[in-house]
């Protein structure tokens, strides 16, 4: 089994323990930077590119604070998602707002803000006008359908059965409607795969909006300001798995630009993504302690980190590598499921895993963890929420997000006796 890297070693991470009890996340700021100006480097030929940070693979404004410095917006699908934003530094259209079945109440803020509003259906229209009224910039989310049949994969779906989205016909129909309704800005965005490794994927997506904002302008006069590729860069969670050429997916978009936008007169068209899990995926790792060892049908490697800090192994039958720290060139030769306490047979991290011999107080890192971890938590059992730590670049290591309390689970409830009981307890 291969050893992969981390920013850390054994000593370290003891030392984060004497101060932050397991389990908790740790996410390398100096790589995420790096990361995010690879990104931006990719598409520096399109001076107005832009990567809308999708908020909802990690939802901390310290780390949202650090992509705003780095040119990044954010892509948001709730009000609070929208507070983060604003929060960290990120306004206007800086903010894109793709939401589906959304609240009146919250296209009202994202129009009070400036965002942009990324339309899911043709309905909203209507809603939005009737609710909150058209803003000057409006875009449509695209669902192709049978036309990328095929494309998708287990997290999103086939777009024909995605609920996300615009048909092409829709699609059509509704910038008619925007434009008699006195809409003049416009913008196209689809989202059609997820976690996908294969670059050619993007670009091809990149060909689909390019060839309907052709369309557009032909058939309806209405010229684009941007198109959004949508997200979906994946990472290489198996060991074997190869990264993205993040390189080779901007020189195939700019070789579609110059093909299908640039004879159409669209030039210069804005070209926009959505990327969150490629940015912080690969430099996030989730810290646990090995705390019991059960031996009945299969062996068992019992942590103290459970499916509610990371749910992706349980719901996907997801894939993350797992380094027990110091022990990192020892054979691995025993083959375990690693698993957590939850009241779910889905509660592993690993299901027949080589690894090395592991004993009660052994720390282990589940590497990329960054995105769709912590965010993805849950309070099922009564499970409380690990902390979160940032590894700065000088090297120092800082809280950002506290871990939750018995307080925190219960302050919701209006209870009494509990209250009493919760109070006797904290003196």
């Amino acid at each position: 089994m291969p050893t992969l890297p981390l920013p850390f070693d054994q000593d370290r991470v003891r030392e984060w323990t004497q101060q932050f009890p397991t389990p908790f996340y740790v996410y390398d700021e100096a790589a995420i930077r790096k990361n995010a100006r690879r990104l931006q480097d990719a598409f520096a030929w399109c001076p107005s590119f832009r990567n809308h940070f999708a908020v909802k693979a990690t939802p901390n404004p310290h780390l949202l604070e650090i992509l705003a410095q780095e040119g990044f917006g954010s892509d948001c699908s709730s009000l609070p998602e929208m507070l983060l934003s604003e929060a960290s530094g990120i306004s206007g259209e800086r903010i894109m707002f793709t939401s589906n079945d959304t609240p009146a109440s919250e296209y009202a803020h994202a129009r009070k803000i400036g965002a942009v509003l990324n339309l899911d259906d043709i309905s909203h229209i209507d809603f939005v006008d009737r609710h909150a009224g058209l803003p000057e910039l409006v875009s449509f989310r695209y669902n192709p359908g049978p036309l990328r049949q095929g494309t998708g994969n287990a997290i999103i779906g086939n777009p024909e059965e995605a609920k996300y989205g615009l048909t092409r016909d829709q699609l059509f129909d509704g910038y008619r409607q925007l434009k008699d309704r006195g809409v003049s800005r416009f913008g196209l965005h689809t989202m059609v795969v997820s976690n996908e490794l294969n670059a050619s994927s993007f670009v091809s997506t990149a060909r689909m909006l390019f060839t309907l904002a052709v369309e557009l302008l032909e058939t309806l006069d209405i010229r684009l300001e941007w198109v959004n590729l949508g997200g979906g860069i994946g990472i290489p969670y198996l060991p074997d798995d190869q990264p993205v050429d993040l390189e080779a997916v901007g020189q195939g978009v700019h070789e579609a630009y110059d093909e299908l936008v640039v004879p159409a007169g669209l030039d210069p068209l804005g070209v926009l993504m959505e990327n969150g899990r490629v940015i912080t995926g690969p430099y996030g790792y989730l810290i646990t302690t090995a705390i019991h060892h059960k031996t009945i049908y299969k062996d068992y490697v019992g942590v103290d980190a459970c499916m509610a800090n990371l749910m992706r192994p349980g719901m996907y039958g997801a894939y993350h590598h797992i380094t027990v720290l110091g022990k990192e060139n020892a054979p691995h030769d025993t083959v375990v499921d690693v698993v957590g306490s939850l009241c779910e047979n889905n509660d592993k991290f690993a299901i027949d895993r080589n690894l090395p011999s592991i004993t009660a107080g052994d720390l282990l890192v589940i590497h990329d963890a960054g995105a769709h971890g912590h965010a993805m938590g849950f309070q099922y059992n009564a499970k409380l929420r690990s902390a979160e730590l940032l590894l700065q670049e000088d090297g120092r290591t800082r809280l950002i997000r506290r871990p939750e309390t018995v307080n925190d689970y219960f302050a919701t409830l209006e209870h009494g006796p509990l209250t009493e009981l919760l109070d006797s307890t904290s003196r």
